[in-house]
C-alpha cells in the first residue's frame, strides 16, 4: 500500500513537471507573438489593434463546438486507457494553427500581388466577409445553444437527486460540431497526444469557421494596404497563440475533469456547463457586433446604440480587449459560484454514473 502512494505522488510530480513545461512553452510563443506584434506595428496603432482582434478570435476560435468535442472525444479514450494526456490540446492546436498560418500566407501574398485591383472589390468583399462571419457564429452558437440546453437539463436533474448516466451525457457531448461527426472514425486510433497533430491539421482543411475566415479577411485587407508579408504573419501567429492557449487549457481541464469525475461526476457537468455557455455567449457577443455594424454602414445609422456598435466596429483593439475580457470574467465567475453554492457536496442517487 505505502509503494502504491509513493508511485501515485511521483506520477503526480511527472504530471505538475510536464503541465508546467507546456505552460512555459505557451507562455514564451505568446511573449514572442506580442512583441513580434508590437516590434512592426509600434507606430501604427490601427494594426496593432487589429493584432488584438486577431488575438480574440484565436481565444473565440478555441472554444467552439468541433474543438471541444475532439478534445473531450481524445482525452476520454486516452484516460480510459489510463493515461493523463495533457498534450491532447496542445498538439490539436499546433496542427490546427499550421494550417492557419500556411493559409494566411498565401491569401497575403495573393492580396499583395493583386493590391492595385482590389480597390474595385473592396466594398462587396466586405460586405460577403462580414455577412459570412456572422452567419457562422450564429450557427455555432445555435449548435452549441442545443448542447448546452441538455447539459443543463442534465445537471438541474442531478442536483435534485436524480441519476446521473455517463454514457447518455457522453452521447450529447460527442454531438457538437460538424467535423467531430465527420472525422470520428480517426479518434479510434488515436493511442497517445501527438497523434491529435494530423487530426488539428485536417479540421484546419475545413476552414468552415468565422474566425478563420475573418482572419484571413484580416490579411488580405493589410496587405491592400501595402502592409509586407512579414507584418502580416503576425496576425495568424497572435490567432495561433491564442488557440493554443485555450485548447491547451481546455485539454488539462477535460484531464482534470474526468480525473474529477471518479470522485464526483457534478464537476465535469460544470466544467462542461461553463465552456459551452461561454461559447455561445461569445459566439453571439461578435456576431451581433459584425451584423450591428454592417447595418450602420449600409444604411448611415447613427445615434446611441449605433455609435458604440461604430466604435466597437472601428477600433478592433476594443473588441479583441473585450473577448479576453469575456473569457476571464466567465472562468472567474464560475469558480466563485461552483465553490459558493458548494457543489460537490451534491451526491449523486445510489448507482448513477
Amino acid at each position: 500500500m505505502v509503494g502504491l502512494l509513493s508511485r501515485s505522488r511521483r506520477c503526480t510530480g511527472a504530471l505538475r513537471r510536464r503541465i508546467t513545461g507546456i505552460y512555459a512553452l505557451l507562455t514564451l510563443i505568446n511573449l514572442f507573438a506580442w512583441a513580434w506584434a508590437v516590434l512592426v506595428f509600434r507606430h501604427q496603432p490601427v494594426l496593432l489593434g487589429t493584432a488584438f482582434l486577431a488575438y480574440g478570435f484565436g481565444l473565440r476560435h478555441a472554444v467552439d463546438a468541433d474543438h471541444l468535442a475532439a478534445i473531450d472525444n481524445a482525452t476520454r479514450k486516452l484516460m480510459q486507457q489510463g493515461r493523463r494526456p495533457v498534450g491532447v490540446g496542445l498538439y490539436f492546436a499546433l496542427g490546427h494553427s499550421s494550417v492557419v498560418i500556411l493559409a494566411a500566407a498565401a491569401v497575403a501574398a495573393t492580396a499583395t500581388a493583386l493590391a492595385g485591383s482590389l480597390d474595385h472589390f473592396k466594398a462587396i468583399g466586405s460586405l460577403v466577409g462580414t455577412g459570412v462571419s456572422a452567419f457562422f457564429l450564429f450557427a455555432i452558437a445555435a449548435a452549441n445553444l442545443i448542447i448546452l440546453r441538455g447539459v443543463w437539463r442534465t445537471f438541474q436533474q442531478v442536483r435534485k437527486g436524480g441519476r446521473y448516466i455517463e454514457k447518455d451525457f457522453d452521447l450529447l457531448l460527442n454531438d457538437r460540431g460538424l467535423l467531430t461527426r465527420l472525422f470520428r472514425p480517426l479518434f479510434r486510433v488515436v493511442g497517445a497526444s501527438w497523434h491529435m497533430y494530423p487530426i488539428g491539421f485536417l479540421f484546419g482543411l475545413g476552414f468552415d469557421t468565422a474566425t478563420e475566415v475573418a482572419l484571413l479577411a484580416i490579411s488580405a485587407a493589410a496587405a491592400a494596404k501595402g502592409v509586407s508579408i512579414w507584418a502580416i504573419m503576425v496576425f495568424p501567429a497572435l490567432f495561433a497563440a491564442g488557440m493554443s492557449l485555450i485548447d491547451t487549457t481546455d485539454g488539462i481541464l477535460m484531464v482534470r475533469a474526468y480525473d474529477w469525475a471518479f470522485v464526483n461526476p457534478i464537476r465535469k457537468l460544470y466544467y462542461n456547463l461553463t465552456i459551452t455557455f461561454l461559447s455561445v455567449l461569445v459566439a453571439v457577443l461578435i456576431g451581433s457586433i459584425e451584423v450591428l455594424g454592417l447595418m450602420g454602414d449600409r444604411f448611415a445609422l447613427s445615434g446611441g446604440l449605433w455609435n458604440i456598435v461604430g466604435a466597437l466596429n472601428d477600433h478592433f483593439s476594443a473588441l479583441g480587449i473585450g473577448v479576453v475580457v469575456v473569457f476571464i470574467a466567465v472562468w472567474a465567475g464560475s469558480v466563485i459560484v461552483y465553490r459558493y453554492k458548494r457543489l460537490d457536496k451534491i451526491e449523486l442517487a445510489p448507482g448513477d454514473g
